[in-house]
């Protein structure tokens, strides 16, 4: 199967020894699939099985799309035209009217939609009833950083975003104090002002996605209430890692990955009891550990992805 990706980064192909691989280029990485800017759809001559729609999830990157009809456009080089959903699946109603109904209106014309985890499947199937709605799983391509799972864990906690309401970091924050060790945190585009002068909190560097994998590789423990339920790669990455990731159950990456640390949307009470149990329980740690790696292996490898996307967009 030919595929394409449509998006708003520049055209490329992604190599497997690319060290700077986040979910989305993994994603193309895995299909071995182009990557075209819209801005091309009239000088493709390729032809391809299926085009995937990523829309860009700001208001100011979509103004240039609202007047192109870009699925008619696809359909002029691929057989089929599918959206893949980036972010939350509401992401679009923080946008202007008119962008709301643009969205919509893609939603509506498109072949099939690709949303990010199986709890957005009935919201997709009820605003287009009728339409195939898919969820799209995470993946890492791995060839980089297996040398990562050997890495030396060590006493101290990963918390998965910053000090907004998008990556609920101060939750995670309040729940990580329960396990007694240092508590670290990435720097993400939504790092709000002042974050850095929490005195027991230290931000890593920004870093591309190998630095990232190998930096984390190093922690034992790992908290993401995020309420924004995405692709949920933070809880995948702690995966393939073996280190055991309390959040929400909503993420597909969470709940199949870490089942047992995986709580209802809110429930910080549960959390920070799980937090706790982790640290005083070590048969519960290590199950929780091996749980996630072999989970990670069987929900989320790149052949399990392979396997699932070829036989949902033929």
């Amino acid at each position: 199967m030919k595929v394409t990706f449509i998006s708003q980064k520049p055209p490329c192909f992604v190599e497997r020894g690319n060290t700077h691989m986040p979910v989305d280029l993994a994603q193309q990485c895995a299909f071995k699939a182009l990557n075209f800017h819209y801005s091309q759809l009239d000088t493709i001559n390729e032809k391809f099985d299926v085009a995937i729609l990523l829309i860009p999830k700001t208001g100011k990157d979509r103004e240039a799309l609202l007047n192109i009809d870009i699925v008619n456009k696809a359909r002029k080089i691929a057989d089929k035209v599918w959206f893949m959903q980036e972010g939350p699946s509401w992401i679009f109603q923080d946008l202007s009217l008119q962008q709301q109904f643009w969205h919509y209106n893609v939603l509506s014309t498109v072949d099939g939609i690709l949303c990010e985890n199986e709890t957005d499947i009935p919201y997709f199937k009820g605003l287009v009833p009728n339409k195939p709605v898919f969820d799209i799983p995470s993946v890492m391509i791995e060839d980089n950083i297996l040398e990562a799972k050997n890495t030396q864990k060590q006493d101290k906690v990963m918390i998965g975003g910053n000090f907004c309401r998008w990556y609920g970091g101060f939750d995670s924050y309040i729940v990580a104090h329960e396990l007694e060790v240092p508590i670290f945190a990435p720097s993400m585009g939504r790092k709000i002002e002042h974050e850095e002068h929490i005195e027991d909190l230290t931000h890593l560097p920004y870093m591309n996605w190998g630095q990232w994998i190998h930096k984390l590789a190093e922690f034992k423990y790992a908290i993401h209430l995020m309420p924004t339920i995405a692709a949920g790669t933070f809880a995948m990455n702690c995966g393939f890692l073996g280190i055991p990731c309390i959040g929400y159950d909503q993420a597909d990456t969470q709940i199949k990955i870490h089942p047992e640390l995986s709580v209802k949307f809110g429930d910080i009470e549960t959390a920070r009891k799980l937090s706790n149990r982790l640290k005083i329980d070590k048969e519960f740690y290590i199950k929780c550990s091996k749980e996630a790696l072999n989970n990670y292996k069987k929900h989320f490898s790149e052949e399990i992805f392979l396997a699932k996307m070829n036989k949902r967009l033929s």
